[in-house]
């Protein structure tokens, strides 16, 4: 059995390195990618006529060096996005709309691109159907609104859950 494993090392190593590969692609976790570094640095200490103890040792140190030292950097710079990036519904905030249905302080219906939200005022008179009207926040699902020109926008969404 050992003749055929230090026959077909490069075979067991490439099977490894393939087959975490996969599972890599699978979860998504940059785990398995990391291990299947050490897999390759096996098999190359398998093609350098390495012991196979030394291909074990090899590919252990690797993929534990690879995971602690590698893995840190790469998900803080994988998760890292422009800073005044916003959200889908922060967005939202500064678009004109049209009113569907009278929105009062307790309610209404506007449309904001193609999309219909619910929608209400702060204060102040009724906004009737088919009126422009300017989003001025995001409260959870409700929409803001002013008349344009009426409120500077906030820029930022809030939820009251």
């Amino acid at each position: 059995m050992l003749e055929w494993i230090n026959e077909f090392g490069w075979i067991i190593w490439l099977t490894v390195f393939l087959l975490l590969a996969v599972a890599e692609m699978l979860t998504l976790n940059l785990y398995f990618i990391l291990m299947s570094v050490g897999a390759l640095a096996a098999l190359v200490a398998y093609l350098f006529h390495g012991a196979l103890w030394l291909q074990i040792v090899i590919f252990c140190v690797v993929a534990l060096a690879t995971t602690v030292l590698i893995r840190p950097v790469a998900l803080a710079h994988l998760r890292k996005g422009p800073v005044d990036q916003l959200s889908n519904v922060d967005r939202l905030i500064g678009h004109n709309a049209v009113v569907l249905e009278a929105v009062s302080t307790t309610g209404g219906l506007v449309k904001i691109g193609g999309d219909v939200w619910t929608a209400r005022i702060r204060t102040g008179a009724d906004i009737p159907v088919g009126a422009p009207v300017e989003v001025s926040a995001i409260d959870g699902a409700t929409a803001i609104i002013n008349l344009p020109g009426a409120h500077k926008p906030t820029g930022t969404a809030t939820t009251t859950a």
